[in-house]
């Protein structure tokens, strides 16, 4: 199967069912896939009961990316997995709301040599979604596994 560019990629991810039918949009996704955003804007079909962003909806826009990220940056001689996420909701989540992911080359470089060394490692990434005046909305706390083909 051909690889993919990264603005098809942009594309498939934004018309991903999931992610459109929350509201879900990657607003920027760096060439070299060490940075992504990810916006959600408050919807009526994305409120919860009491008028706020939808929990599940926060965790969904956090899920994919750092695996994203680490797939395209380590390359095919590496198998990545989401394994765990959990959340920490902070304030109730109105307006439109952020989450920033990034990678940097010594991290790669860590990660690379762990996981050659060692076969395969969990790796955690904290995260904050913000809302548009910069206050924290909630945490998440993902573990990504990581392991040589």
């Amino acid at each position: 199967m051909p690889l993919l560019s990264r603005k098809q990629k942009v594309k498939l991810i934004n018309w991903y069912p999931p992610f459109m039918g929350a509201g879900i949009k990657l607003t920027y996704l760096s060439d070299d896939f060490m940075k992504a955003e990810v916006q959600l804007k408050l919807r009526w079909w994305n409120k919860n009961l009491v008028g706020v962003h939808f929990g599940g909806s926060l965790l969904a826009m956090c899920d994919p990316f750092y695996m994203l990220l680490l797939m395209n940056t380590l390359g095919h001689d590496y198998i990545v997995w989401d394994k765990a996420a959990s959340i920490r909701f902070k304030k109730p989540g109105r307006g439109t709301v952020k989450c920033v992911f990034e990678l940097t080359e010594p991290l790669l470089a860590q990660i690379r040599e762990e996981v050659t060394a060692a076969g395969k490692k969990d790796y955690f990434f904290d995260l904050t979604v913000t809302d548009g005046e910069g206050e924290v909305v909630c945490e998440v706390h993902k573990t990504i596994y990581v392991r040589k083909k």
